[in-house]
């Protein structure tokens, strides 16, 4: 009961195109590129540390091209942000002293 039209173990069928050595290492080391790639974002979305540090990069370089951009609009922003703070400074100073 054998089947002629049977495709044997380790042939190749007729309808899947016969590829070179080559060709299967190129795909080979696509495939590892690729690999490392999602490994690198994987890891990067893991790394807390390097996330923060990117974060705090793209600030910095954001801010930087603000200031350079609007140079009145970040010294606005720069003095709105000392009276805030030192509004928060007195008001907590005067909170802690009520205690």
């Amino acid at each position: 009961m054998s089947d002629a039209n049977a495709v044997k173990p380790g042939a190749a069928d007729a309808s899947t195109p016969q590829r070179s050595k080559a060709e299967l290492h190129a795909d080979i080391e696509k495939t590892r590129a690729e690999l490392r790639a999602t490994l690198d974002a994987i890891e990067f979305k893991l790394n807390v540390p390097k996330q923060a540090r990117h974060a705090a990069h793209r600030l910095k370089s954001s801010l930087a091209r603000y200031r350079r951009d609007n140079p009145i609009g970040f010294a606005a922003g720069v003095g709105a942000a000392v009276v805030a703070v030192g509004a928060a400074a007195v008001l907590g100073f005067r909170f802690a002293g009520r205690r």
